[in-house]
């Protein structure tokens, strides 16, 4: 039992790895691809194994997928929040801060989540029915809190509304993976389109830890990606953008270091919440947790094994997320601006064609158009994640 487990947890960060650093190839994809092959794969190993492969691989991918956002612009929906901060650092040498500022937040917010796992129980047992006929009223709420907070309101206003019509027309496509030319086209493609217009030159990026963070920018980034990530589990369609911006529009002082810090805990938190979301309403929140529970019936004593495989899984993915930064920071820095942000626009308009056809390519191209209006009005590009909540809120409120 043993042995099998921590074979499963090996293989999950391996394919953690794969999924957190190729952009489009997300563990949801995987995780319902091993679903397809559940039943042979449960003649010959228990249920608890197949669900520690999920965990782990599903944690190292949270740990590892800002490497190419932070590197490449490539994003995914966990990994928008951090790309212009992350690409600021990147442009001032200082890549391999910018993921190590979100591995931290990844790995004490995990450490956190599991240490409040007694107390998430009987809380998420309470708030379900509360929010349950709540949630497009609250999520209306929260959006117009967000537009109209700051001096660009309307600007604000449009970018949501446009992008927010483009995802309910896009979401209306026989599209296998709408997700990645969407959000590839608004925050990935757009901003390096135009990084363009610059004569940018990528400065040698140092592989020494070059900045310092005090403790209380620590406590504080860590509570609020944790807020953040649990309200991003609770509320379909509210993305780490959004969670990020509102959580810490009511804290002081966090600047990019502590923002980065945060926005690196919102996946790994939300994960941990959807498997707690498992145990206690036995409905899954994602493709992951869905295969999870089609293969078990998840008890909290599940629970607390699999959150020992994803403590595991994230001191390995610690390392593992620094190693791989000091080689692509060494890498990176040696090659021209132009070409690798005209390669990586390439590489991803091939991944849209292979996964989502010609189909996908039209997407790419129009999600692009609607990014680079949201780049260049001035507007906080968060609010182009209108193309995920104003379908919700719609679904909801009617």
């Amino acid at each position: 039992m043993f042995l099998e487990l921590l074979i499963t947890t090996v293989i999950g960060i391996l394919c953690g790895i794969v999924t957190g650093l190729l952009p489009g190839v997300h563990i949801n994809l995987v995780a319902l691809l091993l679903l397809s092959i559940a039943p042979f794969l449960l003649r010959h190993v228990q249920p608890i194994a197949i669900a520690a492969f999920i965990v782990a691989m599903a944690v190292t991918h949270t740990f590892l997928d800002f490497v190419p956002s932070v590197f490449l612009g490539a994003p995914d929906s966990e990994t928008v929040a951090a790309i212009l901060p992350g690409h600021r650092m990147l442009l001032q040498g200082k890549a391999f801060d910018a993921v190590k500022l979100t591995v931290m937040g990844s790995l004490l917010s995990l450490l956190l989540s599991v240490l409040l796992l007694p107390v998430l129980f009987p809380v998420i047992r309470f708030l379900e029915p509360v929010l349950k006929d709540r949630i497009g009223i609250l999520l209306l709420g929260f959006m117009l809190y967000l537009i109209f907070k700051d001096k660009q309101r309307w600007r604000n206003l449009l970018i949501f509304t446009l992008s927010g019509v483009l995802g309910m027309v896009i979401f209306s496509l026989p599209l296998k993976d709408p997700l990645f030319p969407l959000l590839s086209g608004l925050f990935g493609i757009s901003t390096l389109l135009i990084s363009l217009r610059d004569t940018t030159v990528i400065p040698p990026q140092s592989c020494k830890e070059g900045v310092t963070v005090s403790r209380s920018v620590i406590a504080k980034a860590v509570v609020c990606g944790t807020i953040a990530g649990s309200m991003t589990s609770f509320f379909p369609g509210l993305g780490p953008a959004q969670g990020a911006v509102l959580v810490s529009s009511f804290v002081r002082k966090l600047g990019d270091i502590g923002y980065m810090i945060m926005v690196g805990g919102l996946g790994t938190v939300n994960f941990v919440i959807s498997l707690v979301c498992l145990a206690v309403l036995e409905k899954a929140r994602n493709g992951a947790v869905l295969t999870i529970l089609n293969v078990m019936t998840v008890k909290p004593a599940g629970i607390a094994m699999l959150a020992m495989v994803s403590l595991i899984a994230g001191g390995a993915s610690t390392w593992l997320s620094l190693a791989v930064t000091r080689v692509f920071g060494r890498l990176f820095s040696s090659v021209n601006y132009r070409t690798v942000v005209l390669s990586v626009i390439l590489f991803v308009a091939t991944l849209v064609a292979l996964f989502s056809g010609w189909l996908g390519i039209v997407v790419l191209l129009i999600s692009t158009s609607v990014g680079l209006v949201a780049g260049l009005s001035g507007s906080a590009r968060n609010h182009a994640m209108g193309c995920l909540i104003l379908p919700v809120i719609l679904y909801f409120l009617f």
